[in-house]
């Protein structure tokens, strides 16, 4: 997690990337943390694993790129929560998802964070209350996932993902994602309250006047950032 994190702030740092795809090698995204580094720890040991699966979920949240999970196999327990904390998420059909961590007596506390943010509380406790896995197609009419794709079909999905918002300023979708996460927990009077300054603000930027130039003038625009 700690290489991840690290790897994360590096590419956020460089202008030249516009988005960051977070991919697994093996046959599963990720089953979540190592049991096996679990047992007869010290209460200290404990606190600094969560700690550091805290901070990796709000480094992505942080970055000015989107962050997109391209899943494959399983992604359970803190994998389930990492694929919920990306901005966008691609998986393969096939792909299975699931907190299960009430059937081994530890429950997925930190994970629940942001798969309720993303499907809601009533979907969230069937997950957390049962541990029972959900298919792909399920996860995305949960709104867990974005899109469900043919396993032989995940690299290009996830590159057209990224081709699509690489299009745009990259100015311009670092401010409404930063935006949209400051947002989305305020009630609808203070969410309207921090997003008419932004939008006046973004506005007064060369990438906004620019594409609104470039709209009216019926041409494509040339950004400023990318």
């Amino acid at each position: 997690m700690e290489e991840l994190i690290a790897t994360l702030h590096r590419l956020g740092e460089d202008p030249g990337v516009r988005a960051i795809v977070i991919d697994s090698a093996g046959p599963a995204f990720s089953a979540g943390h190592d049991l096996g580094e679990m047992i007869g720890r010290d209460p200290g040991f404990y606190q600094e694993l969560f700690d550091v699966c805290t901070v990796m979920m709000e480094t992505i949240h942080g970055l000015r790129q989107p962050v997109i999970a391209k899943v494959h196999g399983i992604a359970t327990a803190a994998g389930c929560q990492l694929v919920a904390a990306c901005d966008l998420a691609v998986a393969a059909e096939g792909t299975r998802f699931a907190t299960p961590g009430v059937k081994i007596g530890l429950f997925c506390s930190t994970p629940m964070v942001p798969v309720s943010r993303a499907v809601g509380r009533k979907r969230a406790l069937e997950l957390l209350l049962t541990g029972e896995p959900i298919d792909a197609q399920t996860a995305l009419e949960w709104g867990l996932i974005n899109r469900v794709v043919p396993a032989e079909q995940l690299d290009e999905a996830v590159a057209e993902l990224v081709a699509a918002i690489a299009r745009s300023s990259a100015d311009t979708i670092s401010i409404g994602k930063r935006a949209f996460y400051e947002q989305i927990d305020l009630d609808e009077g203070g969410a309207y309250d921090l997003t008419k300054g932004v939008m006046a603000s973004n506005s007064q930027t060369v990438d906004a006047q620019e594409g609104m130039s470039a709209f009216l003038e019926k041409r494509p625009p040339t950004w400023s950032s990318g």
